[in-house]
């Protein structure tokens, strides 16, 4: 006869969302990634403002829990004891007051990025955090990829020798011609100052590029001098941005991101050089990192493979020679949250290996600066630290 185990099994994690129904792209990722590992099960959400659309946004995920609103659903939640986290895929400017609602019922947070509308309001968000108990990630994706770990490791571990420049580049198309004015609501709400924020194409995809520069260095950005334009005529927001850096630490770098570069689908791509050897990543072969030692001849390193670090093996979930990419890197970041969620639970303290508000802030900073440069006819400006 087989023993009864000596603790009851952990059961999955109840996941809400907010925003992310029909006609969103990220609130599909999001389900995708939080689920993928079985640790966790959407089962309630406010997934539209319009309660029609909410209601069939739910049916089609066969939720338990449809809401209308964002605040009557964290009311019930909490009263419930419903969901263990939320999920905030909505435009940009509703991200601070739904995060302040479920931080205000004790409910973690996980919240698409950016952190807020403005830096005022994502520092207001950041104090919030500090004061409560509920932990909060940002999903910075790109930090989940096994070969963007190991480009860490490595950086920091002084296989590059000393920094001296760094060149990230994020580049797409799909704002190249007015879509926003024939019914496109991703590019509506991407190029509307109010809902948006400061920055269009810089803070949509600039900040990813921004983030995963310091991501992999560990260096901050402390001064830029941006050039961003709005090529389609009458758009309010910058659809395209040339931007220098000055890194924390001595090394120089640039920042280039566009939504009008024709041709381009998705084009992530980081090198960094030091004084001994330089490193290469594209996210469109997100599998392969390039190694190129002063020298000698370049390396190819590969996911999956037992030369890499603890932390890159870690984030792959495949073998070698099997393609994994944004999903999994995606649930990377779900992965590493949910595991400090119930370690809150058990009264332990977080490990906090995701993006969060810090992160947030950054971000935010890094857009205000780069607008204000901008204006300014590309003075050097600093990033607020």
């Amino acid at each position: 006869m087989n023993n009864p185990p000596a603790t009851p099994p952990a059961r999955r994690l109840r996941a809400g969302m907010v925003g992310g129904g029909r006609g969103s792209f990220i609130g599909a990722v999001h389900r995708m990634a939080a689920e993928l590992d079985g640790q966790a099960l959407l089962v309630a959400g406010a997934l539209s403002s319009d309660p029609q659309v909410a209601h069939a946004s739910a049916a089609d995920w066969l939720l338990e829990r449809a809401y209308t609103s964002y605040e009557e659903m964290a009311r019930a939640e909490a009263a419930a004891r419903g969901i263990d986290f939320v999920i905030i895929a909505t435009p940009n400017h509703l991200h601070s007051p739904v995060a302040q609602a479920f931080l205000a019922a004790g409910i973690h947070v996980v919240c698409d990025k950016p952190l807020a509308l403005t830096v005022a309001e994502g520092e207001a968000l950041a104090r919030h955090v500090a004061d409560g108990r509920a932990l909060f990630a940002l999903t910075h994706a790109y930090a989940g990829y096994p070969a963007v770990r190991q480009a860490r490791d490595m950086v920091r571990g002084g296989q590059l020798g000393s920094l001296r420049k760094v060149m990230v580049e994020y580049t797409q198309d799909w704002l190249m011609d007015p879509v926003e004015r024939h019914g496109n609501k991703q590019a509506e709400w991407r190029t509307d100052p109010a809902r948006a924020g400061l920055g269009g194409c810089v803070g949509d995809i600039g900040t990813h590029a921004a983030h995963l520069l310091e991501f992999v260095t560990g260096c901050p950005i402390e001064a830029l001098c941006a050039d961003l334009s709005a090529v389609v005529p009458g758009r309010r927001l910058d659809d395209d941005a040339n931007i220098l850096l000055r890194l924390q630490g001595g090394a120089r770098g640039t920042l280039v991101c566009s939504q009008v570069a024709c041709g381009e689908d998705n084009r992530l791509a980081l090198r960094v050089y030091g004084s001994q050897a330089g490193l290469e990543w594209h996210q469109q072969e997100p599998n392969t990192l390039l190694y190129k030692p002063a020298g000698r001849p370049w390396q190819r390193l590969a996911t999956g493979q037992r030369y890499l670090s603890a932390a890159a093996q870690a984030a792959s979930r495949v073998p070698a020679g099997h393609p994994e990419g944004y999903l999994e890197a995606f649930a990377n970041l779900y992965r590493a949250f949910i595991a400090d969620v119930r370690r809150a639970q058990r009264g332990e303290t977080p490990v906090r290996d995701y993006p969060g508000v810090e992160d947030g802030l950054r971000g935010l900073r890094f857009v205000a600066a780069a607008v204000e440069s901008s204006r300014r006819g590309s003075a050097w400006v600093t990033v607020q630290g």
